[in-house]
């Protein structure tokens, strides 16, 4: 668990690029409400692809120090899986991606709160990762309860959910540069 540890402390930066981008994405789903699905979609897919990849190369470098390095493959995997998806096939129904997008959060949000129980006895500030789990968990389960509902009110939802988990994976990352500089003793 200290590979964990160390290696989250010293990676904080990717948590805060993750966070960067979830926020930008939201932002723009908010500026932007008029944008035809298909372009919401793109833009949707280029942010899951690039964060499964950052997902996935990270859990590769790290497996041989990770007791359960799987876990980061398979929410990289999924990532990728879901933004492949929607970039080669922007036709897709939204009904559709929509569970694809539910899926991965609910996955998602799933292996967080795993990551944040295992983890709570040596980073403060756990919650923030069980908080940013269920914020996905409920944001999957909202999808599938309400696929019905009108476009703009699931962008909106979209939009809320990626700047929330943005800016609890900022402050996270914060939290670990914080707690990697202490045991350093810097």
């Amino acid at each position: 668990m200290d590979d964990l540890m160390t290696y989250l402390e010293r990676n904080w930066w990717l948590l805060l690029l993750r966070g960067i981008a979830a926020i930008l994405f939201g932002i723009a789903a908010f500026a932007w409400p008029g944008l035809t699905l298909s372009v919401l979609v793109i833009l949707f897919g280029a942010w899951v692809l690039v964060d499964g990849a950052f997902a996935i190369a990270d859990s590769i470098r790290y497996r041989d120090r990770l007791d359960r390095w799987w876990a980061f493959l398979l929410d990289g995997v999924l990532g990728v899986i879901v933004g492949l998806i929607a970039l080669f096939m922007p036709g897709i129904t939204a009904i559709a991606l929509l569970m694809f997008v539910a899926a991965w959060a609910v996955v998602g949000g799933v292996l967080r709160i795993v990551a944040a129980i295992q983890l709570r006895k040596q980073i403060q500030g756990e919650w923030l990762l069980i908080l940013g789990g269920v914020l996905s968990i409920l944001f999957g389960v909202l999808l599938v309860t309400l696929p019905t509902a009108g476009l703009l009110s699931l962008i909106w939802l979209i939009a809320i959910w990626s700047i929330a988990i943005g800016v609890l994976f900022v402050v996270l990352s914060f939290g670990l540069r914080k707690a990697g500089r202490r045991r350093q003793g810097l």
